[in-house]
């Protein structure tokens, strides 16, 4: 493959690894349904959102930060 040809592959496919990464970490807004995840549970074995379906949900993340401040 000559040197033309490589940089515009390259270019090509960056370009492609951007587009493709902006649609797919996109923010979620306001009235926006959540992506389904799924969790280890406090009680054993996994729960995932989608099994909680009709029910009401609060979602609380929170960071275990033990460094001092």
């Amino acid at each position: 493959m000559k040197s033309t040809a490589k940089h515009m592959f390259s270019l090509a496919f960056a370009i492609a690894l951007v587009v493709g990464a902006s649609t797919a970490a996109r923010a979620l807004e306001i009235g926006d349904k959540a992506p389904d995840f799924e969790l280890e549970s406090s009680k054993g074995g996994k729960l995932k959102l989608s099994d909680l379906k009709g029910r009401n949900v609060l979602i609380n993340f929170y960071v275990l930060d033990f460094s001092p401040t």
